[in-house]
């Protein structure tokens, strides 16, 4: 889906993405989505270290132009890689974190929520602390 459009979380993922997003009052045109791979790995792998060294510079670049309050790390491949830490999701959703200076979450991604619904109720703890800053 994501790759046909060229739009991320399209398909179950982003339905339940939304559904997050509006139970802390955030609508998908609220935010702003940034993959850290700009392509899709094949049979949807985790991302080899060379491939975050070359998509990195441009999410980088993204975020200086955007700017955010906040930045939200779904899974734990964005949060290692943001915060250049082999951490567990686990570790990583315990602390609070910024990148440079901003404040940054990481939680579950929806893709895994779906597989695993027993972590919702994590997330569910994650989603208030995005609340609280927004």
């Amino acid at each position: 889906d994501e790759d046909e459009q060229g739009i991320p979380f399209v398909g179950r993922a982003g339905k339940l993405l939304d559904k997050m997003l509006a139970a802390i009052g955030l609508h998908r045109s609220d935010i702003f989505i940034a993959n850290v791979l700009k392509c899709r790995p094949p049979q949807n792998r985790d991302p080899l270290p060379d491939e975050i060294l070359h998509c990195e510079p441009y999410l980088k670049k993204q975020l200086e132009i955007i700017q955010p309050k906040v930045l939200v790390a779904l899974g734990r491949i964005a949060g290692q890689v943001l915060l250049k830490r082999t951490d567990s999701l686990s570790v990583l959703r315990q602390e609070p974190l910024l990148y440079e200076k901003t404040p940054l979450i990481v939680t579950y991604h929806p893709a895994a929520l779906l597989r695993n619904p027993q972590w919702k109720q994590n997330a569910w703890i994650d989603l208030k602390k995005i609340k609280k800053i927004t």
